[in-house]
């Protein structure tokens, strides 16, 4: 799409030369698809030169501006460390894109958690990693925030004005995980309605992400995912459930009803509400099982159950 709007492109990677009606390009796959009245000036990254991914026995590193194609090359890169199972998951939540090889060399991880589609596989695939996002101020200045909690709603994040998402850094300990995937779709090739990972880590702590079904990620944590963060992180994140190290049936859909309330289910073309809810808590059992049963034997596990009233 044109955007007619467009008076000028600024190469820069320094938030403090934003000013109202500018916007960051990245790949811009979506800023053109949508367009826009209001846009002035595109601050353009696609010059940045930021090495597209990294790694050190602490975990990943992945620019914003990495792009699909190259995220899904990850789990073929040298030197990476043979206990990081949880690497499967990069070319699950790729291919959750279904898009063309045009997009996949052009959409960039950061775009897409910034877009902020509940349906966003980037934003899946880091939240459920517990991806620590560096953000870059106008100020000069640098944060952190988890990705769980940059994006805050569909199509809203945490980011404020002039904001830049530079990176995030995958922990090992979370890719060490063990990890289980699940993705509905209304259609073969449709976007993702519901979408959940779970990740079952070395001290027995179970985490289940949920995204795409919902508004925002949501996070729930079992036993010591609840109590220990992971390192590099300063506090855990989500809804913890310390007191539980091995959730049966039933403690699971407690949590799932304590931590996502019936309107933080998205409601659009591609997925009723009501819908969404019943998958998610069939698709979080059938997570709990499938990690607790393979690496916790001792486990309670039941049949896939749906929520009351159902």
């Amino acid at each position: 799409m044109d955007m007619n709007t467009i008076e000028a492109v600024v190469p820069t990677t320094d938030p403090a030369q934003w000013r109202a009606g500018d916007a960051w390009l990245a790949g811009g796959t979506v800023l053109f698809s949508y367009g826009s009245v209001s846009i002035r000036r595109l601050l353009d990254l696609t010059t940045a030169g930021w090495v597209a991914i990294s790694s050190n026995p602490d975990g990943v590193d992945l620019a914003a501006s990495c792009t699909v194609a190259e995220l899904y090359e990850l789990p073929t890169h040298a030197g990476l460390p043979n206990n990081w199972p949880a690497l499967e998951l990069v070319r699950q939540c790729c291919e959750a894109f279904v898009a063309s090889f045009k997009i996949w060399n052009i959409s960039t991880v950061g775009g897409n958690i910034c877009t902020a589609l509940p349906a966003g596989p980037m934003t899946s695939f880091c939240s459920a990693l517990d991806g620590v996002a560096t953000v870059m101020t106008p100020a000069g200045g640098q944060r952190q925030v988890p990705v769980a909690d940059l994006v805050v709603g569909d199509a809203s994040t945490s980011l404020a004005a002039g904001e830049l998402l530079r990176s995030i850094h995958l922990p090992a300990a979370a890719l060490r995980a063990t990890t289980a995937f699940r993705r509905l779709s209304l259609s073969n090739l449709g976007r993702s309605g519901v979408l959940l990972i779970g990740r079952l880590g070395d001290e027995g702590g179970l985490v289940i992400t949920v995204t795409a079904s919902t508004k925002h990620p949501v996070q729930l944590r079992f036993g010591a995912a609840a109590v220990q963060p992971l390192a590099g992180a300063a506090v855990v994140h989500g809804h913890l459930f310390p007191q539980n190290p091995r959730p049966d049936a039933a403690a699971l859909r407690r949590a799932l009803d304590e931590a996502i309330p019936g309107t933080l289910y998205h409601d659009d073309v591609h997925g009723d509400p009501l819908w969404r809810r019943d998958m998610t808590y069939r698709l979080a059992e059938e997570i709990r099982i499938e990690l607790l049963q393979s690496h916790l034997p001792d486990a309670p596990l039941a049949d896939v159950y749906l929520p009351e009233g159902n």
